[in-house]
């Protein structure tokens, strides 16, 4: 299933979205937050998808609870350093984790350039503590509308050298692209690489959207991709990278079937696609896990597996020579 002689990597990781029930009921009652449930095990289905939800906005609800526990900034260390423990336990050899530092500040209104910096620095103390590459991508959630946007994309670029990738996620079908080219090109002008959620709510235009406009490398999801042929041969003659997330496409109802799931299609047409978990925590899933469903569920093979291993470290945000150096660890 998974080749171990080369990098295990997880590119499309929210980090905001896997904060473990047992870390949100713990943080919940140092702070004395209410939560659903008398205890961890009633809380627990409050936080995790247990099948499928109605749709992507019924889903990212899940992840209100992890949040809404962050009551000042050593509960962020806390869950910055535990997403990269928790990424070392499950294998990886490398991932990217994709935070909103406004989504994240909200509830007890933290200075949103505080929650960047302190992510930051958890994430760095905690790669060095576990042995495990890391880079950050900060996420401005496209929800709350432009100008939140533009406050959060502030507070990234404030600490900018900790910050690897600018991302759009939240709710895509009513605020699009257009909405937010400015804040891309201000990223762009910044030096940050660029990702886009797109292709999972919304239609084949928002992944064009995404590319024409934002200036994305890669997208996420990027489901709806396949009933654009133009737009596959662009995506593969482009090398523009797609994040796929088998589970959480079924979990948000993006796709009612997995086994029909694009990951192979991708893959045929050349398209530079990888395997990623999203929302570990709230999915309850794991790496390990995704390429287990690939394998029972969508039938690749182990050469498939092996190549989409190959584009995991090709569509990482990393320079030639890191590439080169994570490559060599395996042969190491």
């Amino acid at each position: 299933m998974i080749d171990h002689s080369l990098p295990l990597v997880d590119l499309h990781r929210h980090l905001d979205g896997n904060i473990h029930p047992a870390t949100v009921w713990d943080l919940a009652q140092q702070h004395n937050i209410k939560l659903p449930g008398a205890n961890v095990d009633e809380f627990t289905p409050h936080a995790q998808i247990q099948d499928q939800t109605s749709d992507l906005l019924a889903f990212l609800k899940k992840l209100d609870y992890g949040v809404s526990v962050l009551a000042n900034l050593d509960a962020v260390y806390r869950v910055a350093y535990e997403n990269v423990k928790d990424a070392k336990e499950q294998g990886l050899d490398y991932t990217e984790l994709r935070f909103s530092p406004y989504y994240m500040a909200e509830t007890f209104k933290l200075n949103i350039a505080e929650v960047v910096n302190v992510v930051a620095d958890a994430v760095s103390t905690a790669s060095k503590e576990f042995n495990i590459k890391t880079n950050l991508i900060g996420i401005l959630s496209r929800t709350y509308g432009s100008e939140i946007c533009q406050q959060e994309l502030s507070a990234i670029l404030t600490h900018k050298d900790k910050i690897t990738a600018l991302d759009l996620a939240g709710d895509e079908l009513n605020y699009p692209a257009e909405m937010f080219v400015n804040h891309f090109k201000q990223a762009r002008d910044a030096g940050l690489q660029i990702t886009v959620h797109a292709g999972e709510a919304a239609g084949p235009e928002s992944v064009w959207n995404a590319i024409k406009l934002l200036g994305a490398t890669r997208i996420g999801h990027g489901v709806a991709a396949t009933q654009d042929m133009k737009l596959m041969d662009y995506l593969r003659d482009n090398k523009i990278a797609i994040e796929s997330c088998p589970t959480s496409n079924y979990q948000t109802a993006t796709i009612q079937d997995l086994t029909k799931h694009p990951l192979k299609t991708f893959l045929n047409h050349g398209v530079i696609v990888c395997l990623n978990t999203d929302d570990p925590a709230v999915s309850n899933i794991t790496i390990k896990h995704e390429y287990k469903v690939a394998t029972d569920v969508l039938g690749l093979t182990a050469n498939e597996l092996r190549q989409i291993q190959l584009n995991g470290v090709e569509a990482a945000f990393l320079s030639e020579q890191e590439k080169r150096a994570l490559m060599e660890i395996k042969k190491g």
